[in-house]
């Protein structure tokens, strides 16, 4: 519903064809041209939800659009692609707008992302996707994994952060890669945090059972496993051998260290929760820079604060291009409970190795043309230039005072 119904309330009153705007001051008219053959990369994680979100953007912006899906989501990727092409058909939209690759191999997807006929790339899925996509030789939007730190700030409704973080985290069993990977609270909070965690079906497990699922989720490689990906709090205890109560909602690992010997602190796609206190805001601060370098960086933060200097400060530092308010993440990220773009496909921006920090939409599929007017004469031009130097160099013993008084400092 949201990758359709949301995504098309957002984008329907876009201007997308002809003189899209106007700027009468300047006389620069901005038109639109489709960017052409969009080849589009999906993930195991979102297959359909992503598939009916890129028709919807490619279509809005009169581009086709190819799918290559993930292998272990062949079947219901191509049956979404499949609906959307004949809603867009029987719409207007001529024969083969959409299509999809029925049996990807690598081979396939690259020679899909080669060919001569395709304008742009729109890659969602993990790192070596992304690469690869960046690597084609074409222009490509791709997107980087998530690992969002969730910060409850000593000023927060702790009852409504940890609900938020609970259903943000449970929604699809946690395979929204926006969805919350890291608890940090303040010790000063920590008792009533544990205490709702508690209470909404949180499990702290043991250092034992730590070990046990940080076996059962990452493969002798470091990578993480795909049998752990979307499934239930109480699937994955049974499958690594931890015993938890009947109504176990979310695993949470307790661990003192971010990085590669704290596997937990990673991303896990799963109802799998890092939990940290620190003292203060600033040791979250650091903490959550961590977090987010460790395989986030560019993508989304969350904090659950009334200060708005703390929020402020947590926007202005961390290295994310979202950072979501006293709200789910997942579902504030990509636009459901925010006021941002309604989106799927989320930029990092230079901090993740992206083209763009954007919650990509039909803008991003576009060539913008400008129609440019004369608003002043070469003459014009050259005596306001002339004017302006003769201003920066009219004080020349301003000019004097201030270079004496360098040599000064200097010697």
């Amino acid at each position: 519903l949201f990758s359709t119904k949301r995504v098309y309330e957002s984008i329907k009153d876009l201007k997308t064809v002809g003189i899209i705007h106007t700027d009468e001051e300047n006389r620069v008219c901005h038109i639109a041209e489709p960017a052409g053959v969009i080849a589009a990369l999906t993930p195991t994680t979102n297959p359909t939800s992503t598939a009916l979100f890129k028709s919807l953007i490619s279509i809005k912006a009169r581009n086709a659009i190819i799918f290559s899906p993930h292998p272990r989501a062949v079947d219901c990727t191509c049956q979404a692609a499949e609906i959307m092409h004949k809603a867009a058909v029987h719409a207007g939209a001529p024969k083969g707008i959409i299509g999809c690759i029925n049996y990807p191999t690598l081979e396939a997807t690259n020679q899909l992302m080669k060919h001569p006929d395709v304008s742009v790339i729109l890659a969602t899925g993990g790192s070596g996707m992304v690469k690869a996509a960046y690597s084609s030789g074409k222009p490509a939007f791709g997107v980087g994994p998530g690992n969002v730190p969730a910060y409850i700030e000593r000023s927060a409704d702790v009852k409504k952060a940890v609900k938020a973080i609970f259903d943000s985290k449970t929604f699809d069993y946690g395979t929204i890669c926006s969805s919350e990977q890291a608890l940090i609270c303040e010790k000063l909070n920590a008792h009533e945090v544990r205490k709702s965690l508690d209470e909404l079906g949180g499990v702290f497990l043991t250092e034992e059972d730590m070990h046990k699922i940080e076996r059962f989720a990452f493969r002798a490689d470091g990578s993480l496993s795909p049998n752990i990906v979307g499934k239930s709090a109480i699937h994955i205890a049974e499958q690594a051998g931890v015993k938890v109560k009947s109504d176990a909602r979310v695993l949470i690992a307790e661990l003192s260290g971010v990085g590669m010997n704290y596997p937990l602190s990673r991303e896990k796609l799963s109802p799998v929760l890092a939990y940290y206190e620190v003292e203060n805001w600033q040791e979250a601060c650091g903490l959550s820079k961590k977090l987010l370098a460790l395989g986030g960086m560019g993508h989304t933060l969350s904090i659950h604060s009334q200060d708005q200097e703390v929020i402020t400060r947590f926007a202005l530092e961390k290295p994310a291009s979202r950072i979501v308010v006293n709200t789910p993440s997942c579902l504030g990220a990509i636009g459901g409970t925010t006021g941002l773009t309604p989106s799927l496909t989320l930029g990092c921006g230079t901090f993740g190795g992206n083209s763009t920090s954007d919650n990509i939409g039909p803008m991003n599929l576009l060539n913008i043309k400008r129609l440019a007017y004369e608003i002043m004469s070469p003459d014009e031009l050259t005596r306001q230039l002339l004017s302006a130097e003769a201003d920066d160099g009219s004080d020349e013993e301003l000019i004097k005072k201030i270079v004496m008084e360098v040599l000064k400092k200097i010697s």
